[in-house]
C-alpha cells in the first residue's frame, strides 16, 4: 500500500509550530546536559586521583573541586536558561 505524498503533506502542516519548539528545546537541553555531565565526571576523578597522591591537601582540593563543580553546572544553568528564552520570545 503506497502513501499518497498529499496525505503526508497535509499531516506534516498539522504539527504545531509550539509542539516542534518544545521538541527543538528538549533537545537542546539533553544535548546541552553532555558537556557539563562529562565534566564533573571529570573533576570527581582528578579530585580522588590527587588526594590518593596526596592526602595531606585533601581539605585544599576539596575547596577547589566545589569550585570547579559550581563553575561547570553554571554552563548547564546558562544554557538552559538561554534555551528557554528562546523558547519563551519566539
Amino acid at each position: 500500500m503506497a502513501l499518497d505524498p498529499g496525505i503526508l503533506a497535509a499531516a506534516a502542516a498539522d504539527v504545531p509550530k509550539k509542539g516542534l519548539q518544545a521538541i527543538a528545546l528538549g533537545v537542546g537541553a539533553g544535548l546541552g546536559t553532555i558537556g557539563p555531565g562529562i565534566g564533573v565526571g571529570f573533576i570527581f576523578g582528578k579530585v580522588i586521583e590527587s588526594v590518593t597522591r596526596q592526602p595531606e591537601m585533601r581539605d585544599e582540593i576539596t575547596s577547589i573541586q566545589w569550585l570547579g563543580f559550581a563553575l561547570t553546572e553554571a554552563v548547564f544553568f546558562y544554557g538552559l536558561v538561554a534555551g528557554l528564552l528562546s523558547y519563551v520570545l519566539k
